[in-house]
C-alpha cells in the first residue's frame, strides 16, 4: 500500500543532531531503507519535517521505520494511506457497478 510518512522532528533534538553531524546520516539511512518514490523536506508548525511516499509491504514495517526518528529526534510520526492518479482512476472506475 502506498503510504505517506510524515516525520516532524523536535527542534532541540534536531539542532543537536545537526551540531554533532548525525541528522544527515539519519535521514540518508532512512531514505535508503524506505526507498520512497518521493521525499520532501520542509517545515510544518515550526518543526523540521520530512514527507516520504513509499510502498509499505506490511504493517510490521511501521516500527522499524519510525523508531530511528523517535529515538534520535523525538519525532512526531504519522502514516497516511495515499493514492496517485492511477489509483484514483482505478477506484473511481469501480463505483456504480
Amino acid at each position: 500500500m502506498r503510504v505517506l510518512l510524515k516525520a516532524s522532528f523536535d527542534t532541540e533534538k534536531a539542532n543537536e543532531a545537526i551540531r554533532n553531524g548525525t541528522l544527515g546520516k539519519l535521514v540518508e539511512e532512512s531514505v535508503e531503507q524506505i526507498k520512497p518514490e518521493a521525499a520532501y523536506f520542509t517545515t510544518d508548525h515550526g518543526k523540521r519535517t520530512a514527507y516520504l511516499v513509499f510502498d509499505m509491504q506490511d504493517s510490521s514495517q511501521m516500527p522499524v521505520i519510525a523508531e530511528p526518528f523517535f529515538l534520535n529526534l523525538d519525532a512526531e510520526i504519522t502514516y497516511t494511506p495515499v493514492m496517485n492518479l492511477e489509483d484514483v482512476k482505478k477506484g473511481l472506475s469501480q463505483l456504480g457497478r
